[in-house]
């Protein structure tokens, strides 16, 4: 199976927010997003993670889980997935600078995830520019899929 992956990261680079847009505690924009089946294999596929829970409906109806649910390395999908293409988040030349996450409850294929999400603070420590911001995804039933903070250093 093959899979096209946008690599044009500086598209609309022009439309998103720059550091002097970023209001600590002020909620960012963000956009439902219904994960399917594909955007799970993709992931998958693309990290070399086949673990059949993700991928084999099969084997998952077997499990506890009862049908397939997605790697927890799917709020890197989700996170890009639920904002918009101006977000601040979005800036080529970011810089993960480290980050802490929590898994609460599986997501599935068919959910609705929303994101609440704002950045926490930023501040200017020798030359660089740093954010640091919270996010939490919630699937149709309100439930806690994950949540995690971050930290990034952003392109001057």
């Amino acid at each position: 199976m093959s899979y096209k992956y946008e690599k044009d990261f500086w598209a609309d680079n022009a439309a998103r927010k720059i550091w002097d847009d970023i209001v600590p505690g002020e909620p960012r924009k963000t956009i439902p997003y219904t994960l399917t089946k594909e955007d799970i294999y993709k992931l998958c596929h693309a990290v070399d993670d086949m673990n059949p829970l993700y991928i084999d409906e099969e084997y998952a109806k077997t499990t506890v889980h009862g049908g397939i649910i997605a790697p927890p390395s799917i709020h890197v999908l989700l996170m890009f997935s639920c904002t918009p293409n101006d977000d601040w988040m979005r800036s080529p030349g970011t810089i993960n600078a480290g980050q802490s996450w929590s898994y609460n409850k599986p997501a599935r294929p068919g959910d609705v995830i929303t994101l609440h999400a704002r950045a926490l603070d930023k501040f200017i420590k020798g030359d660089r520019l740093f954010a640091i911001h919270d996010n939490v995804f919630f699937n149709q039933n309100n439930e806690v899929i994950c949540s995690g903070r971050g930290w990034t250093i952003r392109p001057v």
